[in-house]
C-alpha cells in the first residue's frame, strides 16, 4: 500500500515537472529612482497613492488591492496588487527621493505609460531607470 502511494506522489511530482517545463514565462520588470522630486508630492501620501493606482492602470495592468505604510517621521511605502504581479513605490521626503517598481507578467503592459504619469506628478530632477526581461 505504501509503495502504491508512493509511486502516485512521484508520477504527480513528475507530471508537474513536465507541466512547468513546457510553460513559457516572461515578465518585464521595470525599476526606477527618482531625485530631486516635488517634496509636498512625496508627502501627500494619500494623492501618492491615488496617483500609483492611476499609473498603474495607465499601463494596461489591473488593480486589485494594496497596502502601505507610513514611517516616522517621514517616509512611506506602497504595494499594489496586480493581476499582473505588482507595483511598489518607497518615499525619502528628506532627501526629496523615491524608489518605484512595476513587475507585469506577460506582454501587455507598457511600464513607459506607467513612467509617464509618475513624472508629471512627482516632477523629479534626475532619474534613473532599466527594464529587466523577465524569462
Amino acid at each position: 500500500m505504501m509503495r502504491v502511494f508512493f509511486l502516485s506522489c512521484l508520477l504527480c511530482v513528475f507530471s508537474h515537472l513536465e507541466a512547468s517545463e513546457s510553460y513559457h514565462f516572461i515578465g518585464r520588470h521595470f525599476i526606477a529612482e527618482y531625485y530631486g522630486c516635488d517634496k509636498q508630492a512625496i508627502l501627500a501620501s494619500n494623492k501618492l497613492k491615488e496617483v500609483m493606482v492611476q499609473a498603474s492602470k495607465a499601463s494596461g495592468a489591473t488593480v486589485l488591492d494594496s497596502v502601505e505604510h507610513h514611517f516616522s517621521p517621514n517616509g512611506y511605502s506602497l504595494v499594489i496588487l496586480l493581476s499582473e504581479s505588482h507595483a511598489s513605490i518607497h518615499t525619502y521626503p528628506d532627501e526629496r527621493a523615491c524608489f518605484v517598481d512595476l513587475f507585469t507578467c506577460g506582454m501587455g503592459c507598457d511600464s513607459n505609460k506607467f513612467e509617464k504619469v509618475l513624472k508629471a506628478y512627482l516632477k523629479p530632477q534626475k532619474t534613473h531607470s532599466n527594464i529587466i526581461e523577465r524569462k
